[in-house]
Formats: C-alpha cells, sequence, structure tokens
C-alpha cells in the first residue's frame, strides 16, 4: 500500500519576525486523486537600496522558484503574470502562498530578508533573514526552499542535496556531481578511464568509488572538500567493488575476489579487512545498509538468477526477499527504512520496485518504456533517482515513491548512469 505524504497548511494566530507562533494544523494527502499542486507566487526581490526589483532581484525570485517545483507538489505562479510586483492580490492569482524577498548587497556580503506569507490568513507564517558572502547567494536561497518545505510538510526540503553519477561526456566513464537543479556540475575523477560505483560518505564529505585506471579495478576515497585528494583504500588483486557506507562512516561492505569468489567484505575507511560476511555462495555484490546500520541487503546469485537478500549483521542469518521478476539487483534502502528500492526485469525490461525488507509483495514504481536502473533514495525518502535508458542514451531521472512525476533530471551530453543522491549538505 502506497504510504502517505500529508500537506501540512499552518493557520498562525500570531505573526512577528523571529517570534513565537501557534499553529492550527490542516492536513491535505497531496498524493489523493483530485489534489492539484499549491499555488505558491515567487515576486521579483526588492533592493533594499533603491526600494526597487533588479535584474539580481528577479534571478533570485526565479532560482527560489525552481527549488521549490522540483518537490513536486508545488506549482509557482508566473511572476510576469502579475508583473513581478510584492503588492499583487494573490487570490486573484489564485495563490496560496507568497514569499516576499527583499535583499542588500554591502561589499561583499549580501543580506537576504525571506518571507513566506499565507495567503489566506494574511500573515507571515516563516521569516528568516540570512548574511553571508555574495557567493553564497544559491546555498542561502536553497535553505530557504528546504525551509519552507519543512513548514508545510513536517519534512526538510531536498534543495541542498547533490547527486552524483558516472558519465562519459568527455568519452572516458568519469564520476560527477550535480545540484538538484542541474545548473552547477563539477567533474570528480579525471583518471581517463573506467570510474563507476560513485559512493557518498554518510555526511557527503567524501565520496568512495572503483577505478581501472591502474587496469585493476580498485577501491578510492577522494574528500570532497579538496578535490585532489584521493587515495586508494584496496588494491587488492581481483574486483574491490561496490562500496556501501555504513551509517557512522566508519567501516564499508565491498566485494573482493581476492580469493576468487566475489564475496562481501566489512572493511574500515582505511582498507583493512574486518570481516568476511559471505563465502563462496555464488556472486554477490552491490550491497546496501539498512538506516540503522544492523542490516544489509544485496544480491547474489545464489540460487541461480540475482535475487535481493537482508543479512542480519550480527547473527549473519540471511534472508531471500525477491522471487518475482528474472533478475532482481541493486538494491537501495530508503532513509526511513521500511522500503527497498531494486532493479527488477519485467516482461522484457527494467523497471524499478520496492519491496519490504521482510519481503512480500513488490511494488512496481516505473513504468513508462525504456530501461529504468540503479534506484537510490533522496534523505526525505520521497523521491528516487535512477538511470533510464532510451534510443540507447542513458539519462538521470527521478520519481516519486508513490510512482508519480518520472521527469529527466539533467539534459547532459553523453550517458549518464549509476546515480545516487546525497544527504543534506551543510555549506552555510
Amino acid at each position: 500500500m502506497l504510504k502517505k505524504i500529508f500537506l501540512i497548511i499552518s493557520l498562525l494566530t500570531c505573526c512577528c519576525w523571529g517570534g513565537s507562533v501557534q499553529a492550527k494544523r490542516v492536513n491535505l494527502d497531496i498524493t489523493a486523486a483530485g489534489i492539484s499542486k499549491v499555488p505558491l507566487a515567487v515576486p521579483w526581490f526588492i533592493d533594499k537600496k533603491s526600494s526597487k526589483p533588479t535584474q539580481s532581484g528577479r534571478e533570485m525570485a526565479a532560482l527560489l522558484g525552481r527549488a521549490l517545483e522540483f518537490h513536486g507538489f508545488i506549482n509557482i505562479i508566473p511572476a510576469n503574470d502579475y508583473h513581478g510586483s510584492q503588492q499583487a492580490d494573490w487570490a486573484r492569482y489564485g495563490a496560496d502562498f507568497a514569499v516576499l524577498g527583499q535583499y542588500m548587497v554591502d561589499g561583499d556580503k549580501l543580506t537576504l530578508e525571506l518571507r513566506l506569507i499565507n495567503v489566506l490568513e494574511g500573515r507571515m507564517i516563516l521569516g528568516k533573514r540570512y548574511r553571508a558572502q555574495v557567493n553564497k547567494q544559491r546555498v542561502m536561497l536553497f535553505k530557504f526552499a528546504d525551509e519552507v518545505i519543512f513548514k508545510l510538510t513536517g519534512k526538510q526540503g531536498v534543495s541542498c542535496t547533490e547527486i552524483v553519477y558516472v558519465s562519459d561526456q568527455e568519452g572516458k566513464k568519469e564520476i560527477y556531481i550535480s545540484d538538484v537543479l542541474g545548473d552547477k556540475i563539477r567533474q570528480v575523477t579525471r583518471h581517463n578511464y573506467i570510474a563507476l560505483s560513485p559512493r557518498f560518505s554518510p555526511n557527503a564529505g567524501k565520496l568512495a568509488y572503483t577505478s581501472y585506471h591502474r587496469g585493476n579495478p580498485n577501491l578510492y576515497i577522494t574528500d570532497l572538500s579538496q578535490s585532489k585528494t584521493t587515495r586508494a583504500i584496496s588494491r587488492r588483486k581481483g574486483l574491490n567493488m561496490a562500496p556501501a557506507w555504513s551509517p557512522d562512516g566508519r567501516t564499508m561492505v565491498v566485494t573482493l575476489s581476492k580469493d576468487g569468489n566475489p564475496d562481501l567484505y566489512l572493511i574500515r575507511a582505511n582498507g583493512d579487512i574486518l570481516k568476511r560476511l559471505t563465502r563462496n555462495s555464488g556472486i554477490n555484490v552491490s550491497p546496501s545498509f539498512s538506516p540503522d546500520g544492523r542490516k544489509l541487503a544485496f544480491v547474489s546469485d545464489r540460487s541461480g538468477r540475482p535475487q535481493i537478500y537482508v543479512m542480519d549483521l550480527k547473527s549473519a542469518r540471511t534472508k531471500r526477499i525477491t522471487y518475482e521478476g528474472n533478475e532482481n539487483t541493486t538494491p537501495s534502502w530508503s532513509p526511513d527504512g521500511d522500503k527497498i528500492a531494486y532493479t527488477c526485469s519485467y516482461q522484457g525490461v527494467y523497471q524499478i520496485f520496492c519491496i519490504s525488507p521482510d519481503g512480500g509483495q513488490p511494488e512496481q514504481i516505473t513504468k513508462s518504456w525504456g530501461d529504468h536502473e540503479s534506484p537510490s533514495w533522496s534523505p526525505d525518502a520521497r523521491q528516487i533517482v535512477f538511470a533510464r535508458k532510451r534510443n540507447d542514451k542513458s539519462e538521470i531521472c527521478r520519481i516519486f515513491y508513490n510512482g508519480k512525476g518520472e521527469k529527466r533530471l539533467f539534459k547532459l551530453p553523453g550517458n549518464q548512469t549509476q546515480p545516487q543522491w546525497s544527504t543534506w549538505l551543510k555549506k552555510f
């Protein structure tokens, strides 16, 4: 059964900047049939020095609108409809909420004052003031967007997150990181060969991946705060692949074939082996930790075909949880712990399914044409990012956990595969 997301509309009885408020909540199930998106206006921001909107004010308002709309249940009313004015009659334009912004630039410092207005009540329900360097403008806007999402739903938004993926846009498979809007993209690896299976550390400060540039598939870690700081942590003969960080970031589970069979090993973040988890029971790959770190989902072909298994790490007891489909791979445990997303070969194509960690009836998430592979959850457990292949081109897409809102995220050259969603970033 699909779980519900509730839109929490706060009807406030008090309005003061940064002051205490009391709220009466009205819950709307935004996944229910017939529920429309929440109309929200973001008029052009006002320059406090001139008391007028400027080009910068227009651009900031547009960016904030894009960040809010990304979350899927908000519809931004075009600013041109009301000439970008902060004095518009919002009810006339059908807005339930409006964000009013002012800013001031003082040297290399930017001050942003942002207010979320409940149009029906005519009251401010959220107000924030940010001050930082001008080059932190984007981060401030994204942070406020996530505050708005939290105010409306009770869950923090995902504007302040990133997505890592593999791309061959320069000819070789290298690893790239993008913000969720696809505006800021940076290349992480430059091995000029093959880099695969990128995995963020739990705090998103480091990245583990496998590269073949030394001839063997070795495991590396790079410090994302220092883009040139990369070190090999496993150069054992054979496979050193598919790292999965434990929730505390101290250990990882990887696939090693140093003794012949591809098996799962628990290793320290420096590469030292702590424990062998599987032993010669087919090929064992694609580990994914449960949020509490007590269990591990992984893929094994011990039954003849690739299927998803769950292991209790303390007792080593292992249970097969998938039985439908010819091939089930790339499990990804949801941050709230109640679902595992995975790739399933179904009716001749690859689709994304979800299943309970205890097993049972799986739920098909993607249903469009093409192959859908390598799912990864957003940190709020509302969205799933994956690679979709159509007409021999693979692109990064997202879909909501209830199967709605499938959308290509980035329009990029080449092919993009193996995405993973970061947790929330601490950049401001």
